[in-house]
């Protein structure tokens, strides 16, 4: 493996991979100040190729390719920090092996970050759903919050009465899931024909228990075009998650973004089970917001909620519970960053802001559209 690594260095790190990789960085950070041409022509444009091509490459095979790389990356990294530590300890390192070492990284940054861009991370600059939409989001009022948890409350519990346990079950079967899910999107495209999604593409994590650990539901691999479901969650969550993920296959990289895209696709499917795992979803975020500006208002609301709601709040704060670990913050704080670094400011708290945009959506469209 080490001559291998040493090799493909050796052919990459040629001088024109240099100007190159430099010359795509500087044009890759241009064009993200233009989100209207990123929309027009990689997001609306080239992306869509992009994505089709490596779903239908990938997307028949039934384990999670992405995570197989993710997993061969991790023991490369693994491996030369060893191999460094080892020469370290051993004294065996001058100057010409820390400047080569350090080529070497700059590299391969510079070369992850082009690849990354190319295959789907310039759509963290698009003009997004919001522009395809006409929405106005801005900011909010208590009132503004409280008409919106009052609408997701009310469907919540009026979904709940529909719960099928059986129907629960058959979705923690990955083929129901991820089938279901697609036809979702095939809903949705029928009234919002810009996410029409074809060529299926979305697998269990092979992460999925560490996972738990490390605080993720779902996650997309650029690299593969897979989206990736942790199906060890409560099954409750997993139709929303599946969603979410199918989102970022379809350009909308920013997590406001992706969750605002899952409520349209879950908010157009005819399942029960689908649309429950929206609202409840939907109305976390809405209740966690309206807790920090009228935490007597929120609690309100909770006293309403439905035997089954509770039960699944309770079942979703154990499992959470039974994961809590020292690990977990220092990942989300890493993660946190990445999503800054990615145009979404908010780091972290982006998911939250898709309140922001469901607000925007039912002034435009009345609440009967929540």
């Amino acid at each position: 493996m080490q001559k291998f690594i040493s090799r493909l260095f050796t052919r990459l790190m040629k001088s024109w991979s240099w100007v190159l990789l430099i010359v795509l960085t500087i044009a890759i950070k241009w064009l993200s100040f233009y989100p209207d041409w990123v929309e027009r022509n990689y997001s609306l444009g080239v992306y869509p190729v992009i994505s089709k091509v490596q779903r239908f490459l990938f997307g028949w095979i039934p384990f999670s390719l992405g995570d197989v790389f993710y997993a061969f990356l991790i023991l490369v990294i693994l491996f030369k920090t060893f191999q460094f530590f080892r020469l370290l300890f051993r004294k065996k390192t001058n100057r010409a092996y820390f400047i080569s070492g350090l080529q070497q990284l700059i590299f391969f940054f510079l070369f992850l970050y082009v690849v990354f861009n190319l295959l789907w991370g310039l759509n963290y600059n698009r003009s997004g759903i919001a522009s395809q939409l006409k929405l106005e989001v801005k900011p909010y009022t208590v009132s503004d919050l409280d008409t919106l948890t009052s609408v997701l409350s009310e469907r919540l519990n009026q979904y709940s009465d529909s719960v099928n346990p059986q129907k629960r079950k058959l979705l923690k079967k990955k083929k129901n899931l991820f089938g279901e899910s697609f036809e979702a999107y095939k809903s949705a495209a029928v009234q919002f024909p810009f996410l029409k999604y074809e060529v299926l593409s979305v697998k269990p994590s092979i992460f999925s228990y560490a996972g738990n650990i490390l605080g993720f539901q779902g996650y997309y691999n650029p690299f593969s075009g897979e989206g990736q479901v942790n199906t060890t969650i409560p099954a409750f969550l997993e139709p929303y998650v599946a969603t979410h993920e199918m989102a970022h296959q379809l350009g909308y990289a920013k997590e406001n973004e992706a969750n605002f895209v899952a409520f349209l696709a879950c908010r157009s499917y005819s399942s029960n089970e689908f649309r429950y795992s929206l609202y409840f979803n939907m109305y976390l975020y809405a209740i966690g917001e309206l807790s920090v500006r009228d935490s007597l208002k929120a609690k309100q609301y909770q006293e309403k909620l439905s035997p089954q709601v509770i039960s699944d709040i309770k079942t979703l704060r154990s499992f959470y519970k039974k994961y809590k670990n020292p690990v977990e913050p220092v990942i989300i704080w890493f993660y946190g960053h990445y999503l800054k670094a990615n145009n979404q400011p908010a780091g972290k708290l982006t998911y939250d802001e898709v309140v922001s945009w469901m607000i925007a959506y039912y002034k435009k469209f009345g609440t009967g559209a929540l």
